[in-house]
């Protein structure tokens, strides 16, 4: 059985860096790319950003390109997000995934393309 789990989530002032972690455990982590969706008040869960297997690629959503960096640590089955120049608009629950396309697809924007999720960890940011 795979398990996600996030953490890292807290309060944090505009404008300043903040980083999640996501640990797995079960499966074959290298196997499969890994995504981080997020979840505001009163909106849909949307798609954050995705490292490929390897951690040689990667893909972001426009709103946070150029601010967030995803990477990954097989070695230590731990998939990062570093949040840079945070905004009171990246305040969330995020969420830390598994693509299962085992790399047949990427990225993999779609929630529904994803088979695991972590429980999520919040992030409040205050301006």
């Amino acid at each position: 059985q795979v398990q996600l789990v996030e953490s890292g989530g807290g309060l944090v002032q505009a404008g300043g860096p903040w980083r999640l972690s996501c640990a797995a455990s079960g499966g074959t982590f290298s196997s499969f790319g890994m995504g981080w969706f997020r979840q505001a008040p009163r909106k849909e869960r949307e798609f954050v950003a995705e490292v490929s297997r390897s951690g040689a690629r990667t893909h972001y959503a426009d709103s946070v390109k150029g601010r967030f960096t995803i990477s990954r640590d097989n070695a230590k089955n731990t998939v990062y997000m570093q949040m840079n120049s945070l905004k009171p608009e990246d305040t969330a629950v995020y969420y830390c995934a598994r693509d299962y396309s085992s790399g047949r697809t990427f990225p993999a924007v779609r929630s529904g393309e994803y088979d695991y999720w972590g429980q999520g960890t919040q992030v409040t940011v205050s301006s």
